[in-house]
């Protein structure tokens, strides 16, 4: 039987839970996600948890949060003042921003605390930090 491998483009259906069981994202009502194996469309552990699969096949994997969206980065978390917000805006937390950079193009930010003088702004990807568990089912190698 054919089995997945580095290079093939395939399509998967899945659903992604936390470690507490949560689930964060699914594709069992909407079409199976197409991505191509070795092409960096996927998180790293998730790509090489479908290489070897068969058409047909399911299977359940934990992939540990440097081999999904990597560790996550104070680095990355900044607090800034209230008014370096445009006029306005009343930052909230779990809302989402695009900043600009300094060199160009624009980074997604979410605001995680809010103070009566200052707002934090996490860059991080909401998932860096996570052992992600995958029930990964292979619909076809395209």
């Amino acid at each position: 039987m054919l089995q997945a491998k580095q290079g093939d483009t395939v399509r998967v259906h899945y659903t992604g839970r936390l470690e507490d069981g949560t689930i964060f994202d699914t594709s069992i009502h909407r079409e199976p996600l197409e991505f191509t194996i070795g092409a960096d469309e996927v998180i790293p552990g998730f790509e090489q948890a479908v290489i070897g699969m068969n058409p047909g096949e399911v299977k359940t994997v934990v992939i540990p949060a440097e081999d999904a969206y990597g560790p996550h980065r104070q680095d990355m978390v900044l607090t800034v003042r209230r008014d370096q917000f445009p006029v306005g805006i009343q930052p909230e937390i779990g809302q989402q921003f695009q900043v600009g950079l300094e060199g160009g193009g624009t980074i997604l930010v979410m605001v995680t605390e809010v103070s009566e003088d200052t707002v934090t702004l996490d860059a991080n990807h909401p998932l860096a930090g996570k052992d992600l568990t995958f029930d990964i089912e292979l619909v076809e190698i395209v």
